[in-house]
């Protein structure tokens, strides 16, 4: 059942709660209808995960606990889901969001070698940004849909299946 999975993933409580940069939401923190595990607060949980994943700002995980308390959705899976881009698979990830820009706006892909520096990062919002932000606004949508009613029909199937063992017993 992925109820039992999803616990066995999860951070503790506690850890959340004491996280310096989450100590901003207060005693909003303290709802618990921001810990239950069910099929509407996972499902929520998953798409506000994913689709801050894919939005390049800093503090994602800040982001995503703030929708998750404005709508309800668990805020530990919410934050676990942004990490979705970390150093490893960021590189690939926003390259794809470039791509799926590039092809949206009927642009041709351009060259361009990654420099750390902000001049760099304010250059190339000129260049490559526009393809870059509408890919990662397209792909962060699309992606928290599917997040969203994937584990919805997960959850059903997964529910009604073991209904079905039950009563065969």
């Amino acid at each position: 059942m992925p109820k039992k999975t999803i616990k066995r993933m999860m951070p503790d409580h506690q850890t959340i709660k004491d996280n310096k940069y989450l100590k901003v939401f207060g005693n909003l923190l303290h709802n618990a209808n921001l810990w239950h595990l069910n099929r509407h607060s996972v499902a929520k949980a998953f798409a506000i995960g994913l689709f801050f994943a894919f939005i390049p700002v800093p503090f994602q995980m800040v982001l995503a606990a703030g929708a998750a308390i404005i709508f309800h959705a668990n805020l530990p899976l919410s934050i676990a889901l942004v990490w979705l881009t970390n150093p490893l698979t960021m590189p690939v990830i926003f390259y794809a969001c470039y791509l799926v820009g590039t092809l949206v706006l009927a642009q041709p892909q351009q060259e361009f070698a990654f420099e750390a520096s902000w001049q760099w990062v304010v250059d190339s919002l000129s260049t490559i940004g526009p393809a870059f932000l509408l890919g990662c606004g397209i792909l962060a949508t699309v992606f928290a849909i599917i997040g969203y009613f994937g584990i919805q029909a997960l959850w059903r199937y997964s529910v009604a299946k073991a209904w079905k063992e039950r009563a065969q017993k």
